[in-house]
């Protein structure tokens, strides 16, 4: 079964639907400072991960929130020229992602180690457009006694603050210190979502993670999605679920399994024997080397991609009414 890419639920007129392979190339370039969308395992932007791939875009600056598989990819191809993160895994099947932690026990990656509270209130400083970020997080933990990027090796790149951050005063507490950490200067946002019309409003059903944050903050935004409708028909939904105004997206892509291997709330599951194969693959740089080449440089692009996973493997992801999860109701029973 061959897997085709279609615009779906009505016509469209002024749009910003693009292409993957264009989106990518028009709005990801050499030595962006980057974020991505979703959490470990949900919801990750990995078709617009392997066309990076492809392409060859690198030197990025990364602001990842809780990343997973799609930045130790990135990491693991030498695309990555310095790390800001608070936690790299593909939860529940590898606790730390192999190339990102191989790259850091190697001295090959420049990373920051942020507490999560505080790196997720950075982006969202960032998308508030606050200077900087004042708080107490941090404070008496390791996390300010230890810079995995030094001062010097910062002064070095000019899209990287010079401080990991600093002590101020509290203005209205004399006496009192507080950490100012950077807010970061996010060049492209890339977010996968359930549904996006052509103008890019952008629908997010569950958690939205840090995406909302990303969109608003970031110089320009790629949205993948699942279904693509009309202008009209996305003003149906209730209001609260259509999350990004379409003046904050640049790009709209039609990308069904836009996520594989990661789930897609409400669409589909988690491909388990995907991220199995994945954790094994990680091991070593040359299996990891040969996943790459047999997942991302040996598929043209997303629907050859689809085309090789398979109709039936996709099928069985996809998520039962009634469950939130994909399951065999017949085999398992109801009552599972």
């Amino acid at each position: 079964m061959q897997f085709k890419l279609y615009l779906t639920k009505g016509g469209f007129n002024l749009s910003k639907v693009m292409k993957l392979k264009d989106a990518i190339a028009k709005y990801v370039e050499d030595g962006d400072v980057i974020s991505l969308g979703g959490f470990t395992t949900n919801r990750k932007p990995y078709a617009a991960v392997n066309e990076i791939l492809r392409q060859g875009q690198k030197d990025f600056i990364v602001e990842a929130g809780p990343a997973g598989g799609d930045w130790d990819t990135l990491i693991g191809a030498g695309r990555v020229k310095a790390y800001i993160n608070c936690y790299t895994a593909n939860s529940g099947y590898t606790n730390v992602s192999r190339r990102f932690r191989a790259a850091v026990e190697k001295g090959e990656l420049l990373m920051e180690d942020y507490s999560q509270d505080v790196e997720m209130q950075r982006i969202h400083a960032a998308a508030l457009g606050l200077p900087y970020l004042p708080c107490r997080l941090m404070m008496g933990s390791g996390l300010v006694d230890e810079w995995g990027i030094s001062k010097e090796e910062r002064e070095k790149i000019d899209k990287l603050p010079n401080d990991k951050f600093i002590y101020v005063e509290n203005p209205f507490k004399k006496g009192e210190k507080l950490v100012a950490a950077p807010v970061p200067e996010i060049d492209t946002a890339i977010i996968h979502v359930q549904m996006a019309s052509p103008d890019g409003t952008t629908r997010i059903l569950g958690n939205t993670f840090h995406d909302v944050d990303i969109a608003i903050a970031a110089k320009k935004v790629i949205v993948t999605c699942e279904e693509l409708v009309s202008n009209e028909y996305i003003k149906n939904f209730d209001a609260a679920d259509n999350k990004i105004p379409g003046f904050c997206v640049d790009a709209v892509v039609h990308a069904p399994f836009g996520a594989h291997p990661s789930q897609c709330y409400d669409y589909y599951d988690y491909d388990a024997d995907f991220y199995k194969m994945y954790n094994v693959k990680s091991k070593t740089e040359e299996d990891f080397n040969a996943f790459l080449d047999e997942w991302v440089y040996g598929v043209e692009d997303h629907e050859a991609y689809l085309n090789k996973l398979g109709a039936t493997r996709l099928i069985g992801l996809r998520n039962v009414p009634g469950f939130g999860y994909a399951t065999d109701v017949l085999m398992k029973g109801e009552d599972k």
